[in-house]
């Protein structure tokens, strides 16, 4: 009789263990379409000494200057990238007229004093990813964020060359 109890709570403990690994499995499951793409965003880089370098050749190319807000955990963010540079017509556009940075906003670099600069509160008022247009000088023409350029689970063609042609630099 004393070994009916005993069975009966081994039993309920690898019940709950095997409950608990498999909750822990869903909670630890990688997201295939992160994996698959090109993670733009560097939480190393130097994000002003960067910026600032941009501005220089800016200033010789006469681009004005895109900048990326986001991470490499943003979906939505790594879907533009890849949109970008998958279509040919805003790749070229996009090369032809700007100088385009990824500005890291993640965990392990927040970019603070840089968001603070140049897009302050955008992050929380946008979401991610939003974009910091700025002219050959630095100076900051226009913020926006991307919800009204997304099409599905992609972006749409029309509205994204809409808003990069709004700000190609006056030559």
């Amino acid at each position: 009789m004393k070994k009916l109890p005993l069975l009966l709570w081994f039993a309920m403990l690898s019940t709950f263990i095997t409950i608990s690994e498999q909750g822990f499995a869903q909670v630890k499951k990688t997201n295939s379409e992160i994996d698959s793409l090109s993670k733009p965003y560097h939480p190393e880089a130097n994000a002003q000494k960067d910026i600032d370098s941009l501005v220089i050749l800016a200033q010789k190319e006469n681009k004005n200057i895109v900048i990326q807000a986001g991470g490499n955990w943003c979906i939505w963010c790594l879907r533009f990238n890849n949109f970008i540079h998958q279509n040919s017509s805003i790749s070229r556009l996009l090369n032809d007229n700007f100088l385009y940075y990824h500005l890291n906003f993640s965990p392990e670099n927040k970019n603070e004093i840089v968001f603070n600069k140049y897009a302050a509160g955008k992050g929380e008022e946008y979401g991610y990813p939003f974009f910091i247009i700025l002219d050959k000088n630095g100076k900051v023409l226009t913020t926006r964020e991307s919800g009204n350029l997304e099409a599905g689970k992609g972006y749409d063609e029309a509205k994204v060359l809409a808003f990069f042609n709004d700000w190609v630099s006056k030559k």
